[in-house]
């Protein structure tokens, strides 16, 4: 075995995994950690990373060596996604985490990203029982959405510029979004979505699986937990219906009604509006693609392992 740090630094938050990795081994869990410091905070509008946002960032990343120093980590890869990629001024981050971590950021292309998130999910789905192929992954970010679909490894991959951070800053100003507001952040994410059905085969996926904070946190709402579970969310299975529906409820919710719900992290209550219309839309195209075929998507699979595992997987 070997001890991996993985790191994936997107446009809301900043994530550390350090697990036991062996080739063709399930990663074993070390640590897991969150911190949300809005990295992509005005990025979609500026063009550059802000100094407090660098600043946020940059204390996580002290915390998170400090952490893999604890562990005795033997290697790390650090990813970083959208709003890195959009950045003037990454170099600035770039060396910040350099200097903190002792290895350079990785700044992956969106394909990348979809490929990294497909390897994790699909790592697995030994745990979640027969589901037939191909799948669809969904990973749902700050920046951007990516959609990959296969069966054992991925086949065809998008990056939609769209996420919970870029459509909150973009079209969802007020507090709750006014119907032209949430109308004109559908059209974004709709002509995203075109994009996307002329690269990725929709109509031809069986199964359905959604990854990263967006998701779990509206699974956790469709759930009515009492608290945020890792294990009550990951391999859950509720219909698409469902989950369309508490989709729409979160966008219309004020934020101090999202603040109030139990499962909620304070770091997602103004941005998980859009975050769950990106989702609803996503998963009604899906379904309207895949009953032109002929087929039905009935129920959404939810998966708590994604980016970070595949990034882990890929150390060893």
């Amino acid at each position: 075995m070997t001890r991996v740090a993985a790191i994936d630094c997107g446009t809301n938050s900043i994530r550390l995994l350090i697990a036991d990795v062996a080739p063709g081994a399930p990663l074993v869990d070390v640590e897991r950690t969150m911190t949300v410091v809005r990295l992509g905070e005005g990025v979609d509008r500026t063009g550059e990373f802000a100094p407090d946002a660098l600043a946020r960032t940059f204390a996580a990343a002290d915390a998170y060596a400090a952490a893999c120093a604890a562990a005795s980590v033997e290697r790390v890869r650090f990813v970083a996604t959208s709003a890195t990629r959009d950045a003037r001024n990454r170099d600035v981050f770039m060396e910040g985490i350099t200097a903190r971590l002792g290895v350079a950021p990785e700044v992956i292309s969106g394909d990348e990203e979809a490929r990294l998130s497909f390897a994790g999910a699909v790592s697995v789905m030994g745990e979640l029982g027969a589901l037939p192929g191909p799948y669809l992954v969904v990973d749902l970010g700050g920046g951007s959405t990516e959609l990959v679909v296969g069966t054992d490894a991925p086949a065809h991959a998008f990056s939609m510029d769209v996420g919970c951070v870029r459509m909150t800053e973009r079209h969802l100003h007020l507090d709750p979004p006014t119907p032209a507001q949430v109308a004109a952040a559908e059209a974004d994410v709709r002509a995203a979505l075109d994009a996307a059905a002329r690269v990725v085969p929709l109509g031809a996926v069986r199964t359905v699986i959604g990854v990263a904070g967006t998701v779990t946190t509206v699974t956790a709402h469709a759930l009515g937990l009492p608290a945020y579970s890792r294990e009550a969310i990951h391999g859950s299975r509720v219909s698409l219906d469902q989950v369309i529906a508490r989709c729409a409820e979160l966008t219309a919710m004020p934020r101090a009604q999202r603040a109030a719900l139990p499962f909620m992290h304070p770091g997602r209550v103004d941005v998980i509006g859009a975050g769950a219309l990106v989702w609803r839309e996503v998963l009604e195209r899906v379904r309207s693609e895949v009953r032109a075929g002929g087929g039905d998507i009935e129920r959404v699979i939810t998966s708590e392992h994604d980016i970070l595992d595949g990034i882990a997987l890929s150390l060893v």
